[in-house]
């Protein structure tokens, strides 16, 4: 074997590393959402108990609990634009 053969063995393998690498990255992006949905479900769950306590506040509450999911759902989309990036990137 000559020493370019081994090399491109060597960087073959490096780039076939770095794609199961780059799914990795992909996949652990994805997990975002999870965070997002059990934090958008504690904010619901506490609004519903705000709510129940002061009925007159339903309003303002559910104003409120939109703007946090809605700000809290981002952190998910911001995941998958990444993991879709870095997949066909």
């Amino acid at each position: 074997m000559n020493l370019l053969t081994v090399l491109t063995n060597i960087f073959t393998a490096l780039i076939e590393v770095g794609d199961g690498l780059k799914y990795i990255g992909a996949g652990l992006a994805v997990f975002t959402g999870f965070a997002a949905a059990i934090g958008e479900g504690n904010v619901a769950a506490h609004a519903v108990d705000a709510m129940a306590r002061q009925p007159e506040m339903a309003g303002n509450i559910r104003t409120t609990m939109l703007i946090g999911q809605a700000v809290s759902e981002t952190t998910g989309l911001y995941g998958l634009i990444i993991a879709i990036l870095i997949v066909f990137a």
